[in-house]
């Protein structure tokens, strides 16, 4: 199955979901919305561990690394193993079409993408990286009415996101290419053609305008990613517009890109002497509105929902006595 896997890295918010809906348009190439495949299996204890898994993941970690000890092959039967599973799924969905390769494009495998190269380690990867900045503007929006606070505090996504990705840029030994956003928003043809010519595939020009062909669509992936047919420039500079005029907001960016390496960065494609550039070019007015939309209003209510949540003991208790009595008849049944 190798030749025929396509795995798409990068960190959520950073246009994975475009690029997704550009290389599924390819007449060879089919996708799903985010599988969710291989982080599991890479959290089943050999390489990683489950804290929160409802057994002891401690001694399962242990007794799993001493019984591959004890095969022929060790590590590379157990590899072997998880791939056989994984071929399996990949390759009934394949049978489901015409087409001749799978993509994968699941965020989460930006932070176990070595382990993906280990089972795959021929497969075609294809990293994506937007600037950082960018990723946490559209995070917090996204899904914290733009508090980068309380989405920072949720989840430190530049803090997990940059090192991993940049790691896997500059180590792994699978065949990848390294493709920055705002490059390709800017041409997409000709990151298409690099991207095919990787993939040993045709360039297929109409690929491009995604929105002319049809894509599965279920619960995961950007939902805005349809109000355009292809992809557009509106979105690279939008997070300067706005920490231009959010004092408080560009002091935290600061700190947070304060704690980054200047290395990883740079491997990124954003390096730390040109990285601020963008609020140099910012022009007077209004920064741009965001869209409403249904997924936006729902947003909001679930980050209100969650600060009624936190602010008041007793609400917040009644809810996890809930949460905690549907876990027990849930788990038994």
């Amino acid at each position: 199955m190798d030749d025929k896997l396509i795995f798409l890295i990068g960190s959520p918010r950073s246009g994975t979901t475009m690029l997704q809906r550009v290389l599924g348009s390819h007449s060879q190439i089919h996708t799903h919305p985010e599988p969710h495949l291989m982080t599991p299996l890479a959290h089943m204890g050999y390489y990683q561990n489950v804290d929160a898994a409802p057994y002891d993941h401690i001694n399962a970690a242990k007794a799993m690394r001493e019984f591959v000890e004890e095969l022929p092959g060790k590590e590379e039967d157990y590899l072997r193993a998880l791939r056989g599973f994984c071929d399996v799924l990949y390759g009934q969905m394949l049978e489901t079409t015409p087409k001749t390769r799978f993509l994968d494009k699941t965020p989460a495998y930006a932070l176990v993408a070595d382990f993906v190269a280990r089972v795959y380690p021929k497969a075609h990867f294809i990293t994506l990286t937007r600037h950082p900045l960018a990723i946490l503007s559209s995070y917090a929006n996204s899904f914290f009415d733009g508090d980068y606070r309380a989405a920072y505090g949720f989840n430190p996504i530049l803090d997990r996101y940059v090192p991993a990705i940049a790691e896997f840029i500059r180590t792994t030994p699978a065949p990848n290419r390294h493709v920055r956003y705002e490059d390709v928003v800017a041409d997409p043809e000709a990151a298409m053609r690099g991207l095919c010519d990787h993939m040993g595939l045709e360039f297929e020009a109409d690929a491009v305008d995604y929105g002319q062909h049809k894509h599965i669509k279920k619960s995961f992936g950007d939902p805005n990613v349809d109000a355009q047919s292809r992809p557009v420039t509106a979105s690279v500079a939008k997070w300067a517009a706005e920490l231009a005029r959010a004092p408080e907001k560009l002091a935290f960016a600061r700190g947070i890109v304060d704690g980054l390496d200047p290395a990883d960065l740079a491997t990124w494609g954003y390096p730390i002497d040109t990285f601020w550039a963008a609020l140099d070019e910012v022009e007077g007015g209004a920064p741009p509105k965001e869209r409403v939309n249904a997924y936006r209003v729902q947003r909001k209510l679930l980050l209100k929902m969650r600060r009624t949540i936190t602010d008041h003991d007793r609400v917040g208790s009644v809810v996890r006595g809930v949460r905690y009595y549907c876990d027990v008849l849930l788990r038994e049944s």
